[in-house]
């Protein structure tokens, strides 16, 4: 079964509570497009772009699904609907209540209409790296052919990043990687 890997982040409150526990709610509701195969901790990270904003909680799933990337999409846009958040009516960069991802799925390489994988902004991208590196450091990017450590260490030179901070949370912890 393909795997996709999936950042999710919110600064918001949504209708499951503080981002935390929207975090959480919407990682069950992933597990209901397939298995969940790993989870990394939850991270405080710094907000991208628009910076007067609350700050960021962070993290990244691999779920291995049947469902297609652009099956997933959808499934993923909707999710973030029942969270709260309309992509068509929300600021770019801007606060949200949940924000969902396709990093990966599996080696592919597609670039579509509202589609692109992997992430295209993936390896600039530190609040995505550092949880991904924790569940998956020998991932490899198929466009650049760079594990997820090597994506990692370039961006930051190696350095600890300030701006992304792991967190305990009450009922969320990392899963190890596994695939069956």
């Amino acid at each position: 079964m393909p795997l996709a890997t999936i950042a999710l982040g919110a600064n918001l409150p949504s209708s499951a509570g503080a981002p935390e526990a929207t975090l959480a709610a919407a990682a069950e509701r992933l597990a209901a497009l397939g298995r969940i195969a790993a989870r990394s901790s939850f991270y405080s990270t710094a907000p991208v772009g628009f910076r007067d904003q609350p700050r960021f909680v962070n993290a990244v799933v691999a779920l291995e699904t049947g469902l297609s990337p652009r099956a997933l999409l959808n499934a993923l846009l909707a999710l973030e609907l029942d969270f709260g958040r309309d992509r068509a009516v929300s600021p770019a960069n801007g606060p949200r209540t949940l924000d969902l991802d396709i990093l990966f799925y599996d080696d592919l390489v597609l670039g579509e209409f509202g589609l692109d994988v992997p992430h295209p902004r993936l390896a600039e991208r530190a609040f995505v790296l550092v949880p991904l590196h924790e569940i998956a450091p020998h991932l490899r990017d198929p466009r650049s052919g760079k594990t997820v450590t090597e994506l990692l260490e370039a961006l930051t030179g190696g350095a600890e990043q300030e701006a992304v901070t792991k967190i305990a949370c009450d009922g969320w912890s990392a899963q190890v990687f596994e695939r069956s």
